[in-house]
């Protein structure tokens, strides 16, 4: 951190609020955030939970499954736009200015016109996110979230459990794959689009994370709902970022850090990932996904000794209460599941029967690169009810989802040295290797500001972040007095969310949760008078267990627990 430069100011404070705004333009912040994760002791601790106890004796991916169900137990998605209030649009480029242009950020984020996911297009984007009752300039912030501050949610009234939206879910679960299912840091990739955050783990055929869920590639080709939202940002939105240990790649910025060689692998196995051939399992599944085109279809099941009919769109309805599939092994014990009056006698009109055209796999592998194969799979399939050039079409484009990756070909690799974490087994020993890496390596170095370390981290980012980030705590103070203000934090549990002496929460997060330790609910109070009197200083100072907080002719106490130095007056100067 070089406090007499703006830029490095800028980053540094960034990794302390972590928009995704923040994330987009410094994309060392992704990986920060991550290592914040495995800094902290929560999701060691998860470790001794009985759930966890045969972790040992389980497969990779069985791993990957018990730490998903945790996860999927202890927390939900959260895209409130409230959480973390609203910034506008004019304030962010002032921000950010001299990194991008308007004009290239509308080509990569959501918020300053990005539309190239076909869905949000469609349904506009301000009002899918309840941003139509602003101004046309008003966006959210979008914080990222510390698992502390995602376990934090259950404090806010409404949520049951923790929350956190996608790139908190994405780097929980990056830390909670490497801490909890033992996967290397080397085989575990972050992707950012401009409107999602997933990871991609190479094990075996692969996994990608999805908000609280996993995703093998049997399941990526399964044509379910669930899927469909998974697959929605690779199939139709460019790959901004992709974090990894050895660095990063950013499909805007001429430099990138990622090792070639790891980005070549990456590229292979995901590659490998998103494709399939076409098989009747795989056929039967695009149907699900493309409901439309099932009224060309039947299916013909031998009931009492006799065949009988029945239309495929009302054997697809029954699968939403059934454990059984069309399509698999479990589609006869689906069709029996189905009253014997809701098949017919004879063939329907104008509907290809499903069963022959499994005859026709049998005989025929479909390579979705072979013409050949591809226009005799057409010929087979060709019917009155459809237009099969445009079926084929949708047909190969979900067999063979081809993802929009930064071109490592137009970036200038700058090597860095990778975050090595090899034989880790507990934070303070995490801590420490990532402490020795802050001189080679940036993220590691944000790590520390992202973790919320004031004894490892400069005052001066954090404060800029307080005191011109936190919209939430002043605008639920705007109508009160700085008495009621005082007296409001006073009442609120004297308990950060966390533990740890030497960890700050943001005044948000204390306004958010009603808890907080002195020196954070201090730092609130002068993020709320700051707004209201912005010629004014703050200052803290200490005496025996309280910390006072000093704003114009007036003192505030309260106590603290923290063990941190006091910032001093240069801090609160930016």
């Amino acid at each position: 951190f070089n406090e007499s430069d703006p830029q490095s100011l800028e980053k540094y404070s960034s990794a302390i609020t972590l928009s995704d705004m923040e994330v987009f333009i410094f994309p060392e912040l992704m990986y920060a955030l991550t290592l914040a994760n495995i800094m902290s002791p929560r999701i060691w601790e998860w470790k001794k939970d009985p759930w966890f106890s045969k972790l040992d004796k389980m497969s990779p991916y069985r791993r990957l499954q018990r730490m998903k169900q945790f996860i999927m137990d202890h927390f939900t998605f959260n895209l409130d736009l409230d959480t973390w209030g609203l910034t506008t649009k004019p304030k962010e480029l002032a921000r950010f200015s001299s990194y991008i242009n308007e004009d290239v950020l509308a080509q990569s984020n959501a918020l300053f016109g990005y539309e190239g996911d076909k869905y949000y297009f469609n349904i506009d984007i301000r009002k899918h996110f309840g941003l139509d009752k602003y101004t046309s300039d008003i966006i959210p912030y979008w914080k990222t979230e510390t698992v502390e501050a995602m376990e934090a949610f259950k404090y806010k009234p409404g949520y049951p459990c923790g929350a956190g939206e996608c790139v908190s879910l994405a780097a929980l679960y990056a830390a909670s794959a490497f801490i909890l299912a033992e996967t290397p840091l080397d085989n575990i990739f972050m992707l950012a689009t401009p409107l999602h955050s997933q990871n991609f783990l190479d094990i075996g055929d692969g996994v990608i994370t999805n908000n609280r869920r996993l995703v093998t590639k049997t399941m990526w080709f399964n044509g379910t709902e669930l899927t469909a939202k998974a697959r929605r940002a690779l199939d139709n939105e460019r790959v901004t970022i992709v974090a990894h240990k050895t660095g990063y790649i950013h499909t805007l910025y001429n430099k990138s850090t990622i090792s070639e060689a790891v980005y070549t692998r990456f590229k292979n196995r995901l590659s490998s990932y998103l494709k399939t051939n076409i098989s009747f399992e795989i056929l039967a599944n695009f149907l699900r996904d493309r409901s439309h085109l099932q009224k060309c279809f039947q299916i013909e099941h031998n009931c009492c000794g006799k065949p009988r009919y029945i239309e495929a769109e009302k054997v697809y309805t029954y699968e939403h209460s059934s454990k059984f599939r069309v399509g698999d092994s479990t589609q006869n014990a689906l069709l029996h599941e189905i009253e014997e009056d809701e098949f017919y006698t004879s063939p329907l009109p104008n509907r290809m029967i499903l069963g022959e055209i499994e005859n026709f796999f049998k005989n025929s592998h479909i390579n979705i690169d072979d013409p050949l194969m591809i226009e005799n799979l057409k010929k087979y399939l060709c019917n009155d009810c459809m237009n099969i050039d445009s079926v084929m079409v949708d047909l190969k484009k979900f067999c063979h989802t081809e993802p929009q990756l930064p071109d490592e070909r137009e970036k200038i690799n700058e090597v860095t040295s990778e975050i090595d974490l090899d034989g880790v087994s507990s934070a303070d020993e995490a801590i420490s290797k990532i402490e020795a890496l802050r001189d080679k390596n940036v993220s590691a170095d944000l790590a520390f500001s992202a973790f919320r370390d004031l004894s490892r981290s400069p005052w001066k980012p954090f404060l800029k972040a307080a005191l011109e980030r936190n919209p939430v705590s002043i605008l639920a103070a705007e109508s009160l007095s700085p008495d009621q203000i005082y007296n409001m934090l006073l009442s609120m549990e004297d308990l950060s969310i966390y533990n740890e002496s030497y960890r700050l929460a943001q005044p948000d997060e204390v306004w958010n949760y009603s808890r907080g330790d002195g020196l954070e609910k201090a730092l609130c109070m002068a993020n709320i008078l700051k707004n209201r009197f912005p010629d004014d200083t703050p200052e803290l100072q200490k005496e025996g267990s309280d910390v006072i907080l000093k704003f114009k002719s007036e003192k505030y106490a309260f106590k603290s627990l923290k063990n941190v130095g006091l910032p001093l007056e240069k801090d609160f100067l930016f």
